[in-house]
């Protein structure tokens, strides 16, 4: 049991967090725009697990990710992006498949997105990933991998072998019907992916998609009965219910200023696992993650330029 005043002890490896998963396009509305009227996007690098790779590094641990990108010009953006953040882009393989991309609108609630999928969903999984996860104290990912072959075999070999090895396994269970393909059920393919790892974090629409509407104590006893060690359920401004199993609290939101909800989520993974391998308990790690999603909050786009996790914890008093 992952104990809320306990941290976790990792092994000694060279690397702190492996995302795997997408990378892509994230294009962004210049204005607040529900119903995609607006005439002018803007570009931002994008894919939650490769957000969360740049996030931790920022906040000082290290990172890869492991992703698949087309052979052309957006491509090359992303992988410029990752060698700027000082992250090893051997991990990232070229396919012969256009560049993934994900349309938004700017939001201060939920974003809506359309989704244009291609090289995301050829990551074959190879001796060098496997190096990668065994070299790794954390591995992450969300449901977008999943939701299609080949890459869905890939992630089901990263959880395979960092399970084998006591390497802490993290999801994202976003799960959203328009990134599966047509006869398949997600819904009942991610509660079975869920036995399989350590953490979750599920948003309230998250968990409404998998299991339906009920009370937020339902949702998280219905996580934890598939199999996860720790659920932690957000609330968005209301912020979040934390359970184990034994003990359960609510935490409140930090935001003050929202600006930009993209990439929130991620930037809440990004401070608690950096906190997680700093040897914060995970009680304090949850907090300095709303922190670091709070400051993130008061930026546009999904990766911000963070100061040190140290720094954060300073400036929201914690």
């Amino acid at each position: 049991m992952l104990k809320l005043d306990g941290k976790i002890e990792f092994q000694n490896k060279r690397n702190d967090v492996l995302a795997v998963g997408e990378i892509l396009i994230d294009m962004i509305s210049a204005d607040y725009d529900d119903d995609f009227e607006g005439d002018t996007y803007h570009k931002f690098f994008g894919g939650a697990p490769s957000n969360i790779a740049i996030n931790v590094r920022k906040l000082g641990i290290q990172s890869l990710v492991a992703s698949a990108v087309g052979n052309d010009g957006f491509g090359s953006f992303l992988l410029k992006k990752l060698s700027q953040a000082d992250i090893d882009t051997r991990y990232i393989q070229q396919v012969g498949y256009s560049t993934s991309m994900v349309v938004v609108t700017k939001s201060k609630a939920s974003p809506i997105p359309i989704f244009y999928r291609g090289a995301d969903y050829h990551l074959e999984y190879s001796p060098r990933i496997e190096e990668a996860v065994l070299n790794s104290k954390i591995v992450h990912f969300s449901c977008w991998p999943i939701s299609m072959e080949p890459v869905r075999q890939t992630i089901e070999k990263v959880i395979e072998v960092a399970r084998e090895n006591q390497i802490l396994v993290g999801f994202d269970p976003n799960y959203h019907p328009m990134i599966w393909q047509k006869g398949q059920d997600g819904v009942e393919y991610v509660k079975s992916i869920i036995s399989m790892v350590d953490i979750v974090k599920p948003s309230e629409d998250d968990a409404e998609r998998l299991f339906g509407k009920d009370t937020y104590h339902n949702q998280i006893d219905k996580f934890l009965d598939l199999g996860a060690k720790l659920v932690v359920m957000t609330l968005g401004k209301e912020g979040a219910i934390i359970s184990n199993g034994k003990e359960t609290i609510k935490l409140d939101s930090l935001a003050t200023e929202v600006v930009d909800t993209t990439g929130a989520g991620d930037a809440f993974w990004s401070g608690f696992y950096t906190a997680l391998v700093g040897g914060y308990e995970i009680r304090e790690a949850l907090n300095l993650g709303f922190a670091v999603s709070a400051y993130k909050l008061k930026h546009m786009g999904a990766v911000v330029n963070f100061p040190k996790l140290e720094e954060i914890k300073e400036l929201y008093k914690l």
